[in-house]
């Protein structure tokens, strides 16, 4: 996975054909660990798959973290958007203040996940394999630099799942998205944005 942040808010600027790479930032996540950053109001990101098929847990903090109590939250993205189906371009995800912190607008894989859980340390000991990564514990490490000290911080949020085929699964793979999927955001709100390359591979095969 590859986290692509644009400092100009200029379409030109984000058209994926443009050698002009003077206004972003790029960084690469391995697969099954995470990552996290900084993003401002008015500025766009992406989350670009580059082999297929990776799901990836999405988290994010309003800034002063964490003082400011404030997260994406998909209960109120949910009850916004009148259900569980993943949001169209234009759509927002809301924050648990119920107001907007990101704005969709590109989406090459339609499918996404706002029901389940960040896999955690507990859930894969539970399945017999203690001491498998996990997104929560990705996002944990993370999220260190800003002050987050256990994986449970990071459990008692529900992430946004990109490109994660659930709870439809039975009609196609757990993880749909082709190489060189991505989604983009617009910012709404100053925040800090965990991302992880989910790790899961204990019953549907995910790229890692």
């Amino acid at each position: 996975m590859t986290i692509t942040k644009f400092t100009s808010s200029s379409p030109w600027v984000r058209n994926p054909t443009s050698n002009d790479t003077s206004s972003c930032k790029t960084h690469t996540v391995p697969g099954g660990h995470g990552h996290a950053f900084e993003v401002k109001k008015g500025t766009f990101f992406r989350i670009i798959d580059l082999h297929g098929l990776q799901i990836v847990d999405m988290m994010a903090w309003v800034l002063p973290y964490p003082s400011s109590l404030e997260h994406l939250s998909m209960a109120y993205t949910r009850y916004h958007l009148n259900g569980t189906a993943p949001p169209a371009i234009g759509d927002h995800l809301v924050t648990n203040k119920s107001e907007p912190i990101f704005k969709l607008t590109h989406d090459d894989c339609h499918t996404h996940d706002m029901t389940f859980m960040a896999c955690n340390p507990a859930f894969y000991a539970e399945k017999g394999v203690p001491g498998h990564r996990s997104c929560a514990q990705n996002i944990a490490e993370a999220m260190k630099p800003w002050g987050m000290r256990s994986y449970l911080e990071a459990a008692s949020v529900d992430p946004f799942n990109v490109f994660q085929n659930t709870p439809d699964m039975t009609l196609k793979d757990l993880g749909c998205s082709r190489a060189g999927d991505f989604v983009e955001f617009e910012v709404l709100k100053d925040a800090v944005v965990a991302v992880s390359s989910c790790p899961y591979d204990v019953v549907s095969a995910v790229s890692l």
